[in-house]
């Protein structure tokens, strides 16, 4: 490709910082910037083809006014695209790890075209037998997430009972089935019929409930959990943690990789029921996927196997177009998504 050749690049960038819930308002789509299809002479970097962009919870707290907490992403900057994990098609590569063709993941920007300066972050699709889309997901950073949080940081094991909350979500519906799987008793919380449905009928959840028909929470957890939880998947926060710090078994394990109730509060929820952290002897773990990434050949292989022998599956909710990216990301918060929600860009 000729060092010459520019394209206009459209491009998802942030208005201005964000109070309270996002609106597709606060983002604009541009197509000012130019950007050329050829790397300059001596870059370590990679220019990549965006196509699917992953909608994803935490994306809310990097909308936020100041630089991002400690040992985060930092936060976006107003005027400027937004970044976010996708599935790319590398135009030029001067990484001797990387070469024009290769299929990647990774965090890219929310536009048609990105440099990514730094290689480090980005994974080489090997297997394309399965859907793309689903290494914004199922194989990607979601999926990635399920099994860190549930096999390394719970130590589940056989016949122990599970509750996971926002269980229809990217990360939830594979936490279920991986606790199936493993042979344990699956509860799941989620907004909406069409979603418990899913959870019960699809993903093979023992019983799950909407959260939104509940007016106690902690009687609705002693309904399903009349012996208490081993193993709680927090996605949500608030409320629900604190209900769920109740009827925690004794040693029992909490891994929590979000807390979306909060995201958009001026002021976050309390947590009233903590000692029970110390009367139940509980572990909280907190996790961040990329901590534990030397993992992730192994989570790809049992996946790949699982995915191929029919024993998990995976919804996906795809939006079509970048001009759409807005209204998929502020969908999430408001439960329009039934699945992983993703964004479809381009064929490679």
């Amino acid at each position: 490709m000729g060092g010459g050749d520019e394209v206009r690049n459209k491009q998802v960038v942030l208005r201005q910082h964000v109070t309270g819930f996002p609106k597709e308002e606060d983002m604009a789509i541009t197509t000012s910037n130019t950007i050329k299809l050829k790397l300059p002479e001596g870059s370590a970097g990679v220019l990549v083809k965006n196509l699917y962009l992953s909608c994803d919870p935490y994306m809310r707290n990097l909308m936020n006014a100041g630089t991002g907490m400690p040992g985060y992403l930092p936060n976006y900057t107003p005027g400027s695209p937004l970044f976010g994990y996708g599935v790319s098609k590398v135009v030029d590569s001067g990484s001797p790890d990387f070469k024009i063709g290769d299929l990647v993941w990774g965090i890219t920007g929310w536009e048609e075209y990105t440099v990514i300066s730094s290689t480090d972050g980005l994974t080489k699709i090997e297997d394309t037998s399965v859907p793309l889309s689903y290494y914004t997901g199922l194989l990607g950073m979601a999926g990635f997430t399920a099994y860190v949080g549930f096999h390394e940081i719970c130590s589940p094991k056989q016949g122990e009972c599970v509750f996971v909350s926002a269980a229809a979500g990217a990360v939830g519906q594979l936490v279920g089935q991986f606790a199936k799987l493993l042979g344990c008793y699956v509860v799941g919380s989620a907004g909406s019929k069409e979603k418990i449905d899913l959870l019960k009928n699809k993903f093979g959840f023992d019983e799950a409930f909407n959260y939104k028909e509940e007016e106690d929470l902690d009687a609705t957890l002693k309904r399903y959990f009349p012996e208490g939880i081993d193993i709680y998947f927090e996605n949500v926060g608030g409320k629900m943690l604190d209900a769920v710090l109740v009827n925690m078994k004794l040693h029992g394990r909490i891994s929590a990789c979000g807390m979306i109730s909060q995201y958009n509060l001026e002021k976050p929820e309390g947590v009233h029921n903590l000692v029970n952290v110390v009367t139940k002897r509980l572990k909280i773990h907190g996790f961040i996927q990329s901590d534990h990434f030397h993992l992730y050949n192994q989570f790809r292989d049992l996946t790949l196997r699982y995915i191929k022998e029919g024993k998990i599956t995976y919804v996906e909710d795809i939006a079509e177009g970048l001009e759409h990216a807005p209204a998929a990301l502020v969908g999430i918060f408001k439960g329009k998504n039934v699945g992983k929600q993703a964004v479809f860009i381009t064929r490679d």
